[in-house]
């Protein structure tokens, strides 16, 4: 079965003051959209699992754990980690950790967290 990693950041560890975020995000949203993403992830027939680190050392080992912990066709990462640019070093850190420990992932970004699945798709081969 298809499986899929959803990596973002810890919604509640976001600045949204960031002006380079889209205006009116907040932590509950981000997490209403992060069930929807899940809930469409399912619907396809999909296995999931979620990441959300924080922009911290912590957050690299979290990384790191649920990747070691299953195999996965498909890694999406997050806007909220992409977007602003103050998160680049954190970006990085999530691209390198998935290139290392997850090679055969194909890797897929979204806009927002409801178009996951979406994300995902598009760099899957098609399911029989």
């Amino acid at each position: 079965m298809t499986r899929i990693l959803f990596v973002g950041q810890k919604p509640e560890t976001v600045d949204f003051s960031d002006p380079s975020l889209p205006p009116g995000f907040n932590a509950e949203k981000i997490n209403a959209g992060i069930a929807l993403a899940v809930a469409n992830i399912h619907e396809r027939g999909w296995e999931s699992d979620t990441c959300m680190i924080t922009p911290d050392a912590a957050g690299r080992t979290m990384l790191e754990t649920q990747l070691n912990s299953a195999h996965y066709d498909c890694v999406v990462i997050g806007g909220g980690l992409r977007i602003p640019p103050k998160s680049l070093a954190l970006f990085e850190m999530v691209v390198n950790a998935v290139h290392k420990a997850a090679p055969n992932a194909t890797i897929a970004f979204n806009t927002r967290p409801e178009d996951t699945a979406d994300a995902a798709a598009r760099t899957l081969p098609p399911s029989d």
